[in-house]
Formats: C-alpha cells, structure tokens, sequence
C-alpha cells in the first residue's frame, strides 16, 4: 500500500497542490488537510507515515515568514509532532515550511534546546526568484539523500531565505553532526557567490535536518522539477538533476519502517 503523506495546508499556503502532485509521482497518496482540521484533532497525525510543510506564506507571514505557522507547530501539535518524529516517521519542511520548523525550534532540534537558527532577509535584500544548484554533503545523516550523489537543480522564490545559525558553535555542531543536509553550488563546480547562493546563507547552506535524520528543512522548491520538461532548458536539450528524487527517497523510507 502506498503511504499516507499528510501536507499540511494553512492560509496563504500555495504549493500544496505542487506538492500533492510530486508525492503521487514519488510513491505516495496525498492528503492535503488544513491545519485547522488538524487543530481540532491533533491524534489525527498518527494516521500518516509521512509530514509535509509547504512552501507559500501562512497566515500572510504576518509577524515574519513561517512564524505564526511555527506558533502551531511548537504548541498546538507539540506531542502529537514529538511523537511522529520520535517514531522516526519524515518530516520534509519547504520553503515556508522549513522557516515554520527552524523558528519553532524543531529544526536544528531539538525544541528544548530553544531556537538556535533563522531564515532571515536576503542579502540583496529583494525577492529572489531563480533556479539554483543543490550539492548533497556526503556526510549528511539524512534519510531523504541517503547515498544521493547527483546534483539536484530546482529553483527558489523567497525573500527570507539566508540561514544563519545562532552562533559559531551551532554550525560546528551541524558540520559535526552530519545535519548539513544539502549546500547552494556554482554549476561549474568553483566557489559560490551570488547569485549561486541567491540569499547569502551561511556556509552557502541551503536545507538541514535534525540530529535523527527524518526531519529535513530546505528553501529551494524540489516540487517545481519532478517533470523532465519543467527544466528551463529542456527545449534546449538539457534534463536531469530532478527534485522528484527527495520525495521518493521520503516516501520509500515511510513505505519501508
């Protein structure tokens, strides 16, 4: 049976359905429920193998980006999240999603030990709309890019997207930790600048996850290429280094515990 993905739906919310559909194409049967739903019944996470937060502006980011959406997840759906996690089940944060997990504090994680990052404005200070590369670290204890060596291309569309740690010693930890999931890179494999890295984020991090592995955060959007035509350069003859893969890597764990 294919597992059950739960994609977690708020106001201002407007890659659900994107999402919905690489699921499908990745193994999974998607539900798409709002969290309000979720609200009244927080029990109702145990029905789903895996958990998606994605990309848009809950709550019209009131507040600042993903904040209010972070709100929910560090009290109203504390347990029952702590239990879907603690259980191993995967959580994929994207975009909005990934800003919801680092500000609740789930992301590095643990939440007790506070918030100890953020996804703040970008450098150039303007929205930031472009394909970028995603380089997966090989020493990365993540489930969703176990023994993943091909480059992912997909694009980003975010404002607040430059990852900061709280200090030297966080990012040490997640070099040490194996949490630095995935890194922006230059197509031709030299340093990283802008626009490569589109919003300046420390040691060019583009996704962590936590100390356990199934909790991945990430800004650029590996829903937008899970077609080979999504490619911008497909008419061109150019394919590959889809973003479908993450989604299958997820749902082929959930599928599998």
């Amino acid at each position: 049976m294919k597992p059950k993905v739960l994609i977690l739906h708020a106001t201002g919310t407007n890659r659900d359905r994107e999402t919905a559909w690489a699921v499908e194409l990745g193994g999974g049967e998607p539900h798409i429920v709002h969290v309000n739903e979720l609200r009244q019944n927080p029990a109702r996470l145990r029905e789903f193998r895996m958990l998606i937060l994605p990309g848009g502006f809950s709550y019209g980011d009131a507040l600042g980006a993903g904040r209010l959406l972070a709100s929910d997840l560090r009290w109203l759906f504390q347990d029952e999240l702590a239990r879907f996690i603690a259980e191993g089940r995967p959580v994929l944060g994207i975009c909005n999603g990934f800003q919801a997990l680092v500000k609740s504090g789930w992301l590095p994680g643990p939440p007790e030990d506070g918030v100890r990052a953020t996804l703040t404005r970008n450098a150039s200070n303007r929205f930031e709309c472009r394909w970028v590369w995603l380089e997966p670290q090989p020493g990365s204890r993540c489930i969703f890019t176990q023994g993943l060596s091909e480059r992912i291309y997909c694009p980003v569309a975010h404002g607040e997207g430059r990852f900061v740690p709280r200090d030297e010693e966080t990012l040490e930890q997640l070099r040490l930790n194996g949490q630095i999931v995935l890194t922006y890179a230059a197509r031709d494999g030299g340093p990283v600048g802008y626009p490569d890295n589109p919003n300046g984020s420390i040691a060019n991090i583009a996704g962590i996850c936590n100390a356990q592995g199934n909790v991945l955060g990430l800004m650029p959007h590996p829903e937008d290429h899970v077609f080979p035509w999504q490619h911008p350069r497909f008419t061109r003859g150019e394919r590959g280094n889809m973003g479908l893969v993450l989604f299958e890597q997820g749902i082929r764990y959930a599928a599998e515990m």
